[in-house]
């Protein structure tokens, strides 16, 4: 086990911090444009709707990581339920990929906002070398103390919550208190399909609270504290999205909003507070992105960590120094300025609610199925996270396939390929042969 992979070194307070950090890097930055694009004026209400989602689906997390809390999180729940098998191993794998998507799109919304100063006319290579930039960073900080990391993530959710507040505040001052993007009505663009698929959108900006799971093993009172700091960081991001959400819509129409998709809210900025507001968000995008990839980077390397320990996915060192949990942060960087030079932001969160989704819904079937009674979880709730997800993704994928059908068809093909390599993967190496080369 890693020297900095140590029993009570994370507190409460951090790990708030650390699940904050995931959604609202995220969350508010990456998807406004796309919420608002598929909801229409109803998008602040498609972020509360998703907020319901995710804590359905929070639910089984809770009740699993309390009765067994680990290192391993998503992976430890997924071999309690299905043992050490493809299910288990491919959808530990599709969870770890909605991750790294995670911090492409939060790289690539780092990108954006860093160099918006410089208007169109700022080389094509920029926003993808900023991107790469910016994960090489929070690899390298991912190597520290878990203390450090607790203490960059606390400052970061300060920050960046406080920051976000008063842009949107401001903003909703500044329109008269008016909303701008339903001044047409608030029906109008909005179907009922397009408003779940927005919700699809919103459940992935919330699935940060995951990194909170992954760290059970290193969370102080890990029985207790896990369950309060998902809660906390769910009712803190749901209240961020909502007024973030209403400010863009009062200082922006809907029309303005998708067409700044990839920065909305700078763009909601500049009515308010001008110049000096298009600054201010910069500054608390900045920190939003770095810490929410710091995050997730801390996640999701001890969840493949241990996942390689129970050689359910192959490891080769390739000659480099340390363990596999420093092997697997490199891995992962690399992966991460991959996707974020190749793929823009929709094709990255699009594989992403869908690698996520399927993965919820196999961790929820097997405490279903198998765990409830021994963890105490309710079999309507799980019924209904079930329900919800399969809703949510179903819609989604029908929306988005009118726009983008080889996105989908693509994430579908690899969510298969993926259980394959891990079915093949699981029986040609069986558990018996010995620990993963280190």
């Amino acid at each position: 086990m890693a020297e900095n992979y140590r029993e009570g070194s994370l507190s409460l307070r951090g790990a708030v911090a650390m699940g904050t950090g995931v959604m609202v890097g995220a969350g508010i930055f990456a998807l406004t444009g796309q919420v608002a694009e598929l909801a229409g004026p109803l998008f602040p209400l498609a972020f509360l709707t998703a907020a319901g989602v995710a804590g359905l689906g929070a639910y089984t997390y809770v009740k699993m990581t309390r009765a067994n809390p680990s290192a391993g999180g998503v992976a430890m729940i997924l071999t309690q339920a299905y043992g050490r098998s493809a299910v288990a191993a491919g959808s530990a794998m599709l969870m770890a990929l909605s991750m790294v998507l995670n911090e492409a799109l939060v790289a690539r919304t780092f990108g954006t906002y860093l160099a918006l100063p410089l208007g169109d006319g700022r080389p094509g290579w920029l926003i993808p070398l900023l991107a790469v930039t910016v994960i090489a960073g929070a690899v390298a900080v991912n190597l520290a103390r878990n203390e450090a990391i607790s203490w960059v993530q606390t400052f970061g959710a300060v920050a960046k919550i406080a920051g976000i507040g008063f842009l949107a505040i401001a903003a909703v001052a500044a329109s008269g208190w008016s909303y701008e993007a339903g001044s047409e009505g608030l029906a109008t663009g909005t179907t009922l399909a397009g408003f779940i698929a927005a919700t699809g959108l919103g459940v992935l900006a919330y699935k940060g609270f995951t990194t909170i799971t992954n760290s059970g093993g290193e969370l102080k009172d890990p029985s207790r504290n896990v369950g309060r700091a998902i809660v906390i960081s769910l009712v803190l991001c749901a209240v961020v999205y909502v007024i973030v959400a209403i400010g863009a819509g009062s200082s922006l129409s809907v029309d303005e909003i998708v067409a700044a998709r990839d920065h909305s809210l700078a763009e909601a900025a500049r009515p308010a507070l001008g110049a000096w507001g298009v600054g201010a968000t910069v500054v608390v995008a900045v920190v939003a992105c770095v810490t929410g990839l710091i995050s997730s980077m801390f996640a999701v390397s001890r969840m493949l960590t241990m996942v390689t320990d129970m050689r359910m996915i192959p490891h080769r060192h390739f000659g480099m120094p340390g363990d596999v949990h420093h092997h697997m942060l490199v891995y992962l960087g690399v992966v991460a300025a991959v996707l974020a030079v190749t793929l823009d932001m929709g094709q990255i969160a699009t594989l992403g609610i869908v690698f996520y989704l399927v993965m919820d819904m196999v961790i929820h079937w097997g405490v279903l199925r198998r765990l409830r009674h021994d963890v105490g979880a309710r079999a309507w709730i799980l019924i209904c996270a079930l329900i919800a997800d399969a809703v949510v993704l179903t819609t989604f994928a029908v929306v988005r396939g009118q726009d983008a059908p080889w996105v989908i068809v693509g994430s579908v093909a690899a969510v298969v390929v993926i259980y394959a390599l891990e079915a093949w993967y699981v029986r040609t190496h069986p558990e018996h042969e010995g620990a993963s080369s280190h």
